[in-house]
């Protein structure tokens, strides 16, 4: 993507360390994280997102590092954004009985809603709003398989993000201005 800009955010703590590089570009990822699932969840999100990821994360526990990772992906992503990001994105995705919606504004307000049925997916989708300064809402409309649902989250997330962070050329505020991440 011409005039991509990529943003590297690390985390270092007692328990994990994390470094995160987000880039638009074209979704690629390149993620290890000693979390199997937490791993194709993160390339799901690159790929559905258009963003190129490359995340490298370590710890002493599983819900630790994926906690961590998402308080990195946030802030990356965010700082990766343009300036005058189309701010809003929406989809809706199934995935075999599983139907998710994303509804995201990626506007500097940090708020989650879901749940999802996992609760260190759901956690993770919080933290990741939280640091990334995005609102996202999570409707689970169908499904019974926990990883089908967590799975269409994380599609339709990819989407969300992928509407979102087109440069409109333009502010979408009425004040004129959205405080994004701080780069």
């Amino acid at each position: 993507m011409t005039g991509a800009r990529t943003a590297v955010r690390e985390r270092r703590t007692g328990e994990t360390t994390v470094r995160v590089e987000a880039t638009l570009g074209r979704g690629t990822a390149d993620v290890r994280t000693t979390v199997p699932f937490l791993d194709h969840m993160m390339t799901v999100l690159a790929k559905f997102s258009g963003i190129d990821l490359v995340i490298r994360a370590e710890g002493d526990r599983r819900h630790h590092i994926i906690e961590d990772v998402a308080l990195t992906v946030g802030p990356a992503i965010a700082a990766a954004l343009p300036a005058t990001t189309a701010r809003y994105g929406e989809r809706l995705v199934p995935m075999h009985e599983a139907v998710v919606q994303a509804v995201l504004d990626v506007g500097g307000r940090p708020y989650y809603e879901g749940p999802i049925p996992s609760s260190l997916y759901d956690h993770w989708m919080r933290s990741f709003c939280d640091s990334g300064k995005f609102t996202l809402h999570l409707l689970v409309l169908r499904g019974t398989d926990r990883h089908h649902i967590v799975e269409a989250a994380f599609k339709a997330l990819g989407f969300a993000l992928r509407q979102a962070a087109v440069d409109s050329g333009a502010v979408f505020s009425t004040k004129g201005a959205i405080e994004m991440y701080a780069t």
